[in-house]
């Protein structure tokens, strides 16, 4: 089991349902690193966070979609250089192969294309409460209790 000093290379491999050479690769080329502890020499193992395993389980899942290494390692190049987020703590939208969308903000980028084909993200529930206080203003105080239920439909 984990303890303070986190998860060990094995141990994470097991959660997350990756091969031991998967991580070690993915650690010796900078993919994912461990924040807890880097290997070094044979005296001193990978400690890997719980954060760390999110990434590595979001990586896995990714891979499972058919998106490749190269865009995996462009996309969390990408969050962190350009949004100052990792992949545990992004929203992510796979939009087939050729794009991934990162919820930032409140709009889409599309983390492969480097921000490029941005869209605004419109939270209808905040432009209905919105209208309703147009709609209460107009009327004024007087007609501020029927305002919500008062709603004209055609």
């Amino acid at each position: 089991m984990a303890n303070e000093e986190g998860f060990s290379a094995p141990l994470a491999c097991k959660l997350v349902g990756i091969s031991y050479r998967q991580i070690d690769y993915w650690a010796r080329t900078g993919l994912l690193r461990p924040s807890l502890a880097e290997a070094q020499g044979s005296g001193r193992r990978r400690r890997y966070s719980y954060r760390d395993l999110v990434q590595l389980k979001v990586i896995r899942r990714l891979l499972d979609a058919g998106i490749g290494l190269v865009k995996i390692r462009r996309v969390v190049a990408f969050l962190g250089a350009q949004l100052g987020e990792d992949l545990a703590s992004a929203s992510l939208v796979l939009n087939g192969g050729e794009s991934l969308l990162v919820h930032h903000e409140g709009e889409l980028v599309d983390a492969l294309r480097h921000g490029q084909g941005v869209f605004s993200v419109v939270a209808l529930g905040a432009l209905s409460a919105e209208l309703d206080g147009a709609i209460t203003n107009l009327r004024g105080p007087a007609a501020a209790a029927g305002a919500v239920g008062d709603r004209v439909t055609a």
